[in-house]
């Protein structure tokens, strides 16, 4: 038996790639974001504020990259998820760093997840079009 586990990890300059991708869909866009791209274990790999952008979102972003590395899917989910159980309602929001809300996306290779996207500073529905632009830069170099 094999003590040690082999798994895939996203490259810094891919990471880098999205913060740019994501910063150019907010020019597009017409807001001010922070954008975070995190490794699988939830750390920083690339990390962007636009000048004026919100200074409580910069946290937010990266808690919303962590958030989407660390259960896999993207935080707008889970809305549904403590809407359907009155215990997670109660406890899951507590939890440090849990964000509840759109703009986090997890980063998928195969199927498994080596990281995470996390935008803050628009509408949900903002920051989630430029994590989505991030991704796909990822997407589009593996």
């Amino acid at each position: 038996m094999s003590i040690t586990v082999l798994a895939q990890g996203l490259r810094w300059e891919l990471a880098l790639k999205a913060v740019e991708a994501a910063t150019r869909k907010a020019l597009e866009l017409n807001i001010l974001i922070n954008v975070s791209v995190v490794d699988q274990a939830g750390i920083p790999l690339s990390f962007a504020r636009m000048n004026g952008s919100f200074l409580h979102s910069a946290d937010i972003a990266t808690d919303k990259a962590y958030t989407a590395a660390s259960f896999g899917f993207p935080t707008s989910e889970w809305i549904q998820i403590l809407d359907a159980n009155p215990a997670m309602r109660l406890g899951f929001p507590q939890r440090p760093r849990l964000v509840v809300f759109g703009g986090g996306l997890p980063i998928k290779v195969d199927g498994q997840c080596v990281g995470g996207i996390g935008v803050s500073g628009g509408s949900e529905d903002q920051d989630e079009l430029c994590a989505r632009a991030g991704l796909e830069e990822i997407l589009n170099q593996v």
